[in-house]
Protein backbone atom coordinates (compact mmCIF):
# COMPACT_ATOMS: atom_id res chain seq x y z
CA UNK A 1 0.00 0.00 0.00
CA UNK A 2 1.33 3.41 -0.75
CA UNK A 3 2.74 5.74 2.36
CA UNK A 4 0.74 8.82 3.22
CA UNK A 5 4.08 11.91 3.52
CA UNK A 6 3.91 14.77 6.13
CA UNK A 7 4.72 17.60 3.60
CA UNK A 8 8.16 18.45 2.84
CA UNK A 9 10.76 18.45 5.57
CA UNK A 10 13.91 19.71 3.25
CA UNK A 11 14.62 21.28 -0.13
CA UNK A 12 12.05 20.22 -3.27
CA UNK A 13 13.87 20.11 -6.21
CA UNK A 14 12.69 21.31 -10.06
CA UNK A 15 13.70 19.63 -13.44
CA UNK A 16 12.43 19.84 -16.78
CA UNK A 17 12.50 18.27 -20.08
CA UNK A 18 13.07 22.04 -21.02
CA UNK A 19 12.60 21.25 -24.97
CA UNK A 20 8.39 20.45 -23.85
CA UNK A 21 6.82 24.23 -25.03
CA UNK A 22 5.82 26.14 -22.36
CA UNK A 23 8.62 24.62 -19.66
CA UNK A 24 10.54 27.41 -18.80
CA UNK A 25 6.89 29.39 -18.36
CA UNK A 26 5.50 26.32 -15.96
CA UNK A 27 8.66 26.17 -14.07
CA UNK A 28 9.06 29.99 -12.85
CA UNK A 29 5.07 29.50 -11.89
CA UNK A 30 6.14 26.48 -9.68
CA UNK A 31 9.23 27.72 -7.89
CA UNK A 32 7.15 30.97 -7.34
CA UNK A 33 4.42 29.14 -5.45
CA UNK A 34 5.90 26.89 -4.11
CA UNK A 35 8.80 29.64 -2.21
CA UNK A 36 5.23 31.40 -1.31
CA UNK A 37 4.51 28.54 0.75
CA UNK A 38 8.01 28.46 2.63
CA UNK A 39 9.43 25.56 0.32
CA UNK A 40 12.68 25.80 -0.40
CA UNK A 41 13.48 25.36 -4.34
CA UNK A 42 16.36 24.12 -6.08
CA UNK A 43 16.45 23.76 -9.85
CA UNK A 44 18.57 21.28 -11.53
CA UNK A 45 21.42 22.95 -13.98
CA UNK A 46 19.58 23.03 -17.54
CA UNK A 47 15.93 23.48 -15.86
CA UNK A 48 17.24 26.55 -14.19
CA UNK A 49 18.72 28.20 -17.36
CA UNK A 50 15.52 27.31 -19.11
CA UNK A 51 13.57 28.89 -16.25
CA UNK A 52 15.43 31.87 -16.30
CA UNK A 53 16.79 31.66 -12.54
CA UNK A 54 19.74 31.97 -11.37
CA UNK A 55 22.36 29.30 -10.16
CA UNK A 56 21.41 26.06 -10.71
CA UNK A 57 22.85 22.74 -9.22
CA UNK A 58 23.77 18.91 -10.59
CA UNK A 59 21.76 15.89 -10.51
CA UNK A 60 23.78 14.81 -7.67
CA UNK A 61 23.40 18.22 -6.00
CA UNK A 62 19.71 17.23 -6.05
CA UNK A 63 20.16 14.28 -5.15
CA UNK A 64 22.24 14.90 -1.96
CA UNK A 65 20.15 17.85 -0.94
CA UNK A 66 15.94 17.05 -2.22
CA UNK A 67 13.38 15.88 -0.22
CA UNK A 68 11.30 15.61 -3.61
CA UNK A 69 11.76 15.50 -6.64
CA UNK A 70 8.89 17.62 -9.05
CA UNK A 71 9.16 16.97 -12.47
CA UNK A 72 8.04 18.52 -15.80
CA UNK A 73 8.01 15.97 -18.59
CA UNK A 74 6.83 12.38 -19.55
CA UNK A 75 7.81 8.93 -18.56
CA UNK A 76 11.12 9.33 -20.58
CA UNK A 77 11.97 12.48 -18.34
CA UNK A 78 11.46 10.66 -15.18
CA UNK A 79 13.60 7.30 -16.14
CA UNK A 80 16.64 10.19 -17.01
CA UNK A 81 16.22 11.53 -13.72
CA UNK A 82 16.02 8.36 -12.27
CA UNK A 83 19.00 7.38 -13.87
CA UNK A 84 21.21 10.65 -13.31
CA UNK A 85 20.03 10.40 -9.88
CA UNK A 86 21.90 7.32 -9.29
CA UNK A 87 22.62 6.03 -5.91
CA UNK A 88 20.91 9.57 -4.49
CA UNK A 89 17.11 8.51 -5.21
CA UNK A 90 14.56 10.88 -3.74
CA UNK A 91 10.82 10.50 -4.14
CA UNK A 92 9.84 11.90 -7.67
CA UNK A 93 6.22 14.26 -8.44
CA UNK A 94 5.42 14.14 -12.02
CA UNK A 95 4.11 16.49 -13.90
CA UNK A 96 2.53 15.67 -17.30
CA UNK A 97 3.63 17.56 -20.61
CA UNK A 98 3.30 14.83 -23.41
CA UNK A 99 0.39 12.46 -23.89
CA UNK A 100 0.43 9.20 -22.38
CA UNK A 101 2.76 8.86 -19.12
CA UNK A 102 1.96 6.04 -16.47
CA UNK A 103 4.96 7.34 -14.09
CA UNK A 104 3.28 11.20 -14.64
CA UNK A 105 -0.02 11.31 -12.07
CA UNK A 106 -0.51 15.34 -12.46
CA UNK A 107 -1.31 16.94 -16.15
CA UNK A 108 0.11 20.65 -16.96
CA UNK A 109 -3.34 22.11 -16.91
CA UNK A 110 -3.52 21.10 -13.16
CA UNK A 111 0.07 21.77 -12.41
CA UNK A 112 -1.02 23.73 -9.52
CA UNK A 113 -2.32 20.31 -7.39
CA UNK A 114 1.47 19.71 -7.27
CA UNK A 115 2.44 22.70 -5.67
CA UNK A 116 -0.79 22.25 -2.92
CA UNK A 117 0.09 18.54 -2.77
CA UNK A 118 3.68 18.89 -1.74
CA UNK A 119 2.78 22.23 0.58
CA UNK A 120 0.10 20.45 2.65
CA UNK A 121 2.03 16.67 2.75
CA UNK A 122 -1.39 15.76 0.55
CA UNK A 123 0.17 12.96 -1.72
CA UNK A 124 1.22 9.17 -1.02
CA UNK A 125 4.86 7.26 -2.11
CA UNK A 126 4.20 4.63 -3.77
CA UNK A 127 7.28 2.30 -3.70
CA UNK A 128 8.97 1.10 -6.93
CA UNK A 129 11.50 -1.81 -7.32
CA UNK A 130 14.17 -1.48 -9.76
CA UNK A 131 15.95 -4.11 -11.37
CA UNK A 132 19.95 -4.84 -11.10
CA UNK A 133 21.55 -5.61 -14.17
CA UNK A 134 25.22 -7.05 -14.59
CA UNK A 135 26.87 -7.50 -17.84
CA UNK A 136 29.83 -10.50 -16.88
CA UNK A 137 32.35 -11.61 -19.36
CA UNK A 138 35.09 -13.94 -18.89
CA UNK A 139 33.87 -14.35 -15.05
CA UNK A 140 34.48 -10.45 -14.09
CA UNK A 141 31.36 -7.48 -14.32
CA UNK A 142 32.35 -5.04 -17.00
CA UNK A 143 28.80 -3.18 -16.73
CA UNK A 144 26.25 -2.86 -14.26
CA UNK A 145 22.91 -0.68 -13.70
CA UNK A 146 20.02 0.21 -12.27
CA UNK A 147 16.29 0.00 -14.21
CA UNK A 148 13.09 1.12 -12.91
CA UNK A 149 11.38 -0.18 -16.77
CA UNK A 150 13.32 -2.89 -17.61
CA UNK A 151 16.66 -4.89 -19.21
CA UNK A 152 16.36 -5.38 -22.97
CA UNK A 153 18.47 -7.64 -24.79
CA UNK A 154 18.19 -7.52 -28.92
CA UNK A 155 20.31 -7.54 -32.13
CA UNK A 156 21.26 -3.78 -32.78
CA UNK A 157 18.62 -1.46 -35.07
CA UNK A 158 18.03 -4.37 -37.25
CA UNK A 159 14.86 -6.66 -36.41
CA UNK A 160 17.02 -9.88 -36.28
CA UNK A 161 16.33 -13.05 -35.13
CA UNK A 162 18.18 -13.61 -31.44
CA UNK A 163 18.50 -17.13 -29.86
CA UNK A 164 18.94 -16.66 -25.79
CA UNK A 165 19.25 -19.70 -23.29
CA UNK A 166 17.58 -18.41 -19.96
CA UNK A 167 17.93 -19.77 -16.60
CA UNK A 168 15.97 -18.81 -13.18
CA UNK A 169 17.22 -19.52 -10.01
CA UNK A 170 19.82 -21.42 -11.29
CA UNK A 171 17.24 -23.76 -13.48
CA UNK A 172 16.95 -23.81 -17.14
CA UNK A 173 14.02 -22.82 -18.36
CA UNK A 174 14.07 -22.26 -22.44
CA UNK A 175 16.02 -20.88 -25.17
CA UNK A 176 14.26 -17.88 -26.41
CA UNK A 177 13.82 -17.35 -30.31
CA UNK A 178 12.51 -13.83 -31.01
CA UNK A 179 13.57 -10.19 -31.92
CA UNK A 180 14.27 -9.82 -28.49
CA UNK A 181 14.01 -10.68 -24.81
CA UNK A 182 12.90 -7.93 -21.84
CA UNK A 183 12.88 -8.23 -17.97
CA UNK A 184 10.52 -5.95 -16.64
CA UNK A 185 9.42 -4.38 -13.12
CA UNK A 186 5.79 -4.20 -12.65
CA UNK A 187 6.51 0.11 -13.35
CA UNK A 188 7.83 -1.70 -16.60
CA UNK A 189 4.89 -3.72 -17.30
CA UNK A 190 3.21 -0.74 -18.64
CA UNK A 191 5.57 0.16 -20.88
CA UNK A 192 7.44 -1.85 -23.36
CA UNK A 193 6.80 -5.51 -22.08
CA UNK A 194 3.10 -4.10 -22.76
CA UNK A 195 3.70 -3.55 -26.47
CA UNK A 196 5.65 -7.03 -27.09
CA UNK A 197 2.28 -8.16 -25.09
CA UNK A 198 3.41 -8.78 -21.90
CA UNK A 199 0.68 -8.55 -18.80
CA UNK A 200 -0.63 -5.35 -16.84
CA UNK A 201 1.17 -5.77 -13.22
CA UNK A 202 -0.15 -3.56 -9.92
CA UNK A 203 3.15 -1.54 -9.10
CA UNK A 204 2.68 -3.27 -5.60
CA UNK A 205 3.02 -6.67 -6.84
CA UNK A 206 6.73 -8.45 -6.00
CA UNK A 207 7.03 -10.45 -9.52
CA UNK A 208 9.23 -9.47 -12.30
CA UNK A 209 8.17 -10.41 -15.89
CA UNK A 210 10.18 -12.34 -18.60
CA UNK A 211 8.44 -11.47 -22.04
CA UNK A 212 9.93 -11.70 -25.57
CA UNK A 213 9.41 -9.68 -28.55
CA UNK A 214 8.14 -10.74 -31.68
CA UNK A 215 8.55 -14.87 -30.84
CA UNK A 216 9.55 -16.83 -33.70
CA UNK A 217 8.67 -19.64 -31.35
CA UNK A 218 4.46 -19.46 -30.79
CA UNK A 219 5.41 -21.44 -27.04
CA UNK A 220 7.70 -18.64 -26.20
CA UNK A 221 5.56 -16.00 -23.79
CA UNK A 222 5.63 -14.16 -21.19
CA UNK A 223 6.12 -15.49 -17.41
CA UNK A 224 5.90 -13.98 -14.38
CA UNK A 225 8.39 -14.84 -11.58
CA UNK A 226 8.92 -13.80 -8.31
CA UNK A 227 11.01 -10.66 -7.33
CA UNK A 228 13.42 -12.83 -5.29
CA UNK A 229 14.04 -14.65 -8.74
CA UNK A 230 17.56 -14.15 -10.50
CA UNK A 231 17.56 -14.33 -14.10
CA UNK A 232 20.45 -15.30 -15.89
CA UNK A 233 20.55 -14.65 -20.31
CA UNK A 234 23.14 -15.56 -22.79
CA UNK A 235 23.30 -15.33 -26.34
CA UNK A 236 23.96 -18.97 -28.04
CA UNK A 237 26.74 -19.17 -29.71
CA UNK A 238 28.12 -16.52 -32.01
CA UNK A 239 25.51 -13.68 -33.00
CA UNK A 240 27.11 -10.25 -34.11
CA UNK A 241 25.43 -7.15 -32.78
CA UNK A 242 24.09 -8.37 -29.48
CA UNK A 243 22.89 -4.97 -27.61
CA UNK A 244 21.87 -4.77 -24.02
CA UNK A 245 20.09 -1.55 -23.07
CA UNK A 246 18.51 -0.58 -19.48
CA UNK A 247 15.28 1.57 -20.00
CA UNK A 248 16.60 2.47 -23.01
CA UNK A 249 19.79 4.09 -21.65
CA UNK A 250 23.37 3.06 -21.87
CA UNK A 251 23.25 0.72 -24.52
CA UNK A 252 26.50 -2.26 -23.92
CA UNK A 253 27.99 -4.87 -26.62
CA UNK A 254 27.40 -8.08 -25.77
CA UNK A 255 29.96 -10.71 -26.72
CA UNK A 256 29.95 -14.27 -27.56
CA UNK A 257 29.72 -16.17 -24.02
CA UNK A 258 28.72 -13.04 -21.86
CA UNK A 259 26.63 -13.65 -19.16
CA UNK A 260 23.27 -11.16 -18.55
CA UNK A 261 22.62 -11.93 -15.13
CA UNK A 262 19.46 -9.68 -13.86
CA UNK A 263 17.91 -9.53 -10.22
CA UNK A 264 15.92 -7.63 -7.61
CA UNK A 265 18.45 -3.91 -6.61
CA UNK A 266 18.67 -3.21 -2.97
CA UNK A 267 17.82 0.15 -3.92
CA UNK A 268 14.29 1.61 -4.41
CA UNK A 269 12.42 4.31 -5.68
CA UNK A 270 9.73 6.31 -4.33
CA UNK A 271 6.75 7.93 -7.05
CA UNK A 272 4.50 10.50 -5.30
CA UNK A 273 1.34 10.30 -6.51
CA UNK A 274 -2.46 12.01 -5.59
CA UNK A 275 -4.13 9.61 -2.78
CA UNK A 276 -7.43 9.76 -4.50
CA UNK A 277 -5.37 8.31 -7.75
CA UNK A 278 -5.11 4.19 -8.08
CA UNK A 279 -3.23 2.60 -10.05
CA UNK A 280 -7.30 0.93 -11.77
CA UNK A 281 -8.28 5.00 -12.36
CA UNK A 282 -4.69 5.52 -14.00
CA UNK A 283 -4.77 2.35 -16.22
CA UNK A 284 -8.33 3.58 -16.94
CA UNK A 285 -7.38 7.13 -17.86
CA UNK A 286 -3.86 5.76 -19.98
CA UNK A 287 -5.22 3.01 -22.04
CA UNK A 288 -8.73 4.81 -22.10
CA UNK A 289 -10.76 1.63 -20.89
CA UNK A 290 -14.54 3.08 -21.19
CA UNK A 291 -15.92 0.06 -19.59
CA UNK A 292 -17.65 -0.43 -22.81
CA UNK A 293 -17.74 -4.03 -25.01
CA UNK A 294 -17.84 -2.04 -27.89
Amino acid sequence: MPLQSKGPEGPVGLVAHCAKPNAGALLRQLAAELRACGAEVLLETDSAACAGEPGGISYAELGRRCHLLLVLGGDGTILKVVHELGENLRPILGINLGSLGFLTCISSGNAMDAVEAVCSGRYVLSRRSLLDVELEREGRVISRRNGLNEAVISRGGLSRLIKLDTWVNGIALTQFNADGLLVATPTGSTAYSLSAGGPVISPDARVFVITPVCPHVLTNRSLVVGDGSEIIVRPVGSQTDVLLTVDGHGVEKVCEGDIIRIRKSTLQFSLAMLPELSFCEVLREKLKWSGSAV
